[in-house]
């Protein structure tokens, strides 16, 4: 899954974990989901692809072993300095983004490809490596219209996103705003 998607997703799932606990997102939550959702790839893929220290761009933070060791490091830290939402808003998105990783496989039943999540108990399954991935990138940066509109789920995808997030209030893009702007004042 791409990295945007894994926000979209993770998005989507921590606007509805806050509604049902009878809260509004906002902008640290919104962060520290972001953050959580994209966490696994930041990690695993450079150290991969970039630095060849790992076996995988899915290996280490996608293992359920080291999910759950960063998780509760991070939830500790959280009842030390009173950031149990943004703690917890990390956690959830960690969890997305495991799911998104998985989903997609489930329904054709390729359970074989979801040996990372108990590495390195079990061996890593066979990837492709970065080259598609690349090539996608470059497909999308180049074109990025013509990328939406060539999957309608796609674009109802980007349309649902950004639906939820205004109703959301927009969580994050005041935060955002005011970071640009200080920056442009400082230089």
């Amino acid at each position: 899954m791409l990295p945007w998607m894994h926000l979209a997703g993770g998005y989507l799932v921590i606007s509805l974990f806050w509604r049902l606990r009878g809260h509004r997102v906002d902008g640290p939550v919104a962060f520290a989901a972001a953050v959580g959702t994209l966490f696994p790839d930041l990690v695993d893929k450079p150290l991969a692809w970039g630095v060849g220290v790992l076996p995988a761009g899915r290996s280490l933070t996608h293992s359920l072993f080291t999910a759950t060791a960063v998780s509760a490091i991070v939830l500790y830290a959280a009842t030390r300095y009173d950031r149990h939402s943004a703690a917890l808003a990390f956690v959830v998105g960690y969890g997305s983004h495991l799911l998104g990783d998985i989903v997609p496989k489930l329904p054709a039943g390729d359970f074989d490809s979801l040996t990372f999540l108990l590495w390195p108990l079990l061996p890593l399954p066979e990837y492709e490596g970065a080259g598609p991935v690349v090539a996608n990138l470059a497909e999308i940066y180049t074109a990025p219209v013509a990328y939406l509109l060539a999957s309608p789920a796609r674009l109802a995808g980007v349309v649902v996103v950004l639906a939820v997030w205004a109703a959301d209030g927009f969580p994050g893009a005041a935060e955002v705003g005011r970071y640009l702007v200080a920056e442009k004042h400082r230089t």
